[in-house]
């Protein structure tokens, strides 16, 4: 018997066969774990806004396509990461909701990876902006 005719509960796949309904659901899961990620996680406002403004400040600018393609990887960079680190706080609450090392130190990795990301997104930012802002100015 193949892997994925086996139940999940027997060691199969979990979702074993195409149908175009089960792909259908997974994009309103989808977009469902989105309007939770911006309804309920008060850091992804910040990072919402701070997209809006530089997206606006884009076209206002003038941006080149490479440009966009920075700027757009940059914002679905920092917000994947808001979201990821959400899931992982939500589901370490879930596991244990007394104070435990380990879910500490995860949950700091998790917070420090969006860092990371933002910081990087900033500096794109920078590089693309800095420029265009002198010469506006100019």
């Amino acid at each position: 018997m193949k892997n994925e005719e086996l139940h999940p509960a027997e060691g199969g796949l979990k979702n074993s066969g195409f149908s175009l309904r089960k792909r259908l659901r997974s994009f309103r899961y989808a977009f469902n774990g989105i309007r939770l990620l911006i309804t309920g996680e008060a850091n992804a406002w910040i990072h919402c806004a701070a997209a809006i403004t530089v997206l606006i400040l884009g076209f206002a600018l003038g941006l080149s396509r490479w440009e966009w393609v920075a700027v757009v990887f940059a914002i679905g960079a920092v917000l994947s990461a808001e979201a990821f680190n959400s899931a992982i706080e939500a589901l370490a609450d879930e596991v244990s909701e007394e104070y435990r090392e380990r879910i500490k130190r995860t949950k700091d990795m998790a917070a420090g990876a969006v860092l990371l990301i933002a910081l990087a997104a900033a500096v794109v930012g920078c590089i693309i902006f800095i420029p265009k802002l002198i010469t506006l100015n100019s």
